[in-house]
This record gives C-alpha cells, sequence and structure tokens, in this order.
C-alpha cells in the first residue's frame, strides 16, 4: 500500500514540474552597431526559491533554452555585427541566476545578470543587471513561472546591453589607422 501511495506521488510530481522556456525580444535596437563579431557563453541558470534555499520545486529552465534565448536577443538587437556561441574577436560570458520570491501573497521573479567582457581571453569589463517582476499568487500552470521570468529577463537583457552599447567606444579600435564606424 505504501509503495502504491508512493508511485502514485512520483507520477503525480513528475506531470507537473513547470517547464519554463523563454523567449525575450529587445525593446529596442542598438542605433549602431559594435563592429565586432561576438562569442556568447552563457552558464546553466541558477534557480533559487521562495525559501532562498537552491532550486526552485516543480521548475525547470533548460539550459538549451537560455542559451538560444539570449542569442536570439543578442541578434536582434543588433548590438554587434554578428554572435555566435562559437567565435569571436570579443567573448561575453553570462551568468543567470532566478530567484522566485514571495512577497505580501505573490511571487516575485527576480533575474540576475553577471556578464564579463573578454578580448582574447583579456578581461575588458564586467556587467551587472537584474529585473524583477510580479507573478502571480499561486504557481498553478507553467505558464505563472514563464511569462514573468520572461519579463524579467528581457528587462535585465535590455539593462545589460544598453551598458555594453554605452560602452561602445572601449569595443571599437583603431585597427590598421583608423576607427571603425
Amino acid at each position: 500500500m505504501y509503495a502504491q501511495f508512493l508511485v502514485l506521488i512520483l507520477i503525480l510530481s513528475a506531470g507537473c514540474t513547470h517547464r519554463i522556456d523563454v523567449n525575450p525580444l529587445p525593446s529596442d535596437q542598438a542605433t549602431t552597431p559594435i563592429p565586432r563579431a561576438l562569442h556568447l557563453i552563457v552558464d546553466t541558470p541558477a534557480l533559487e526559491g521562495a525559501d532562498h534555499r537552491p532550486g526552485i520545486t516543480l521548475l525547470e529552465w533548460p539550459q538549451e533554452n537560455l542559451d538560444q534565448a539570449i542569442l536570439q536577443y543578442v541578434e536582434h538587437r543588433h548590438t554587434f555585427d554578428s554572435v555566435s556561441a562559437n567565435q569571436g574577436n570579443l567573448t561575453l560570458h553570462i551568468t543567470t541566476k532566478l530567484v522566485l520570491m514571495s512577497r505580501k501573497g505573490r511571487y516575485h521573479y527576480q533575474i540576475h545578470l553577471h556578464a564579463e567582457m573578454l578580448e582574447e581571453e583579456r578581461p575588458v569589463k564586467t556587467y551587472s543587471a537584474e529585473a524583477t517582476v510580479p507573478g502571480s499568487l499561486a504557481r498553478w500552470v507553467s505558464a505563472s513561472d514563464r511569462d514573468p521570468t520572461n519579463a524579467a529577463i528581457q528587462m535585465a537583457l535590455d539593462d545589460l546591453f544598453t551598458q555594453i552599447e554605452q560602452d561602445r567606444s572601449q569595443y571599437v579600435t583603431d585597427r590598421g589607422g583608423s576607427d571603425q564606424p
């Protein structure tokens, strides 16, 4: 009897995992792309639950989705001439942390981004951005986690790439006698 109950609980909990797939689009585009190729490296997202412990119960955020989402965001933003997960003359290494908090009976989704820009393995500059978006009162369906996470990552990426674009002069250097526009 106990074994059947345990199997039932496992089956029910396996079907209740919220797999979130995000697709953030930039709220703006760069006015003038930085004339460099960007190599994008995205670490596995860290998840922290409402009880401030590692992991968020019943939430799955696949690495492949985060990789693709940020790559597409950067492509649509046009901050750089090109972006790739494989090569480039600048490397942007991004770490992402999703913190799920409960405040005043409502869930809040906070994204922390930490990014390091490198040129030929040499650190150039670090960036930090975060955004918090209120969610629902209960997490019954995947959309209750996906939608606020998508909004929070979009806001954090907008902030991060605005910072990078403001540092454009650091990435446009004299190559053979003239600055590239």
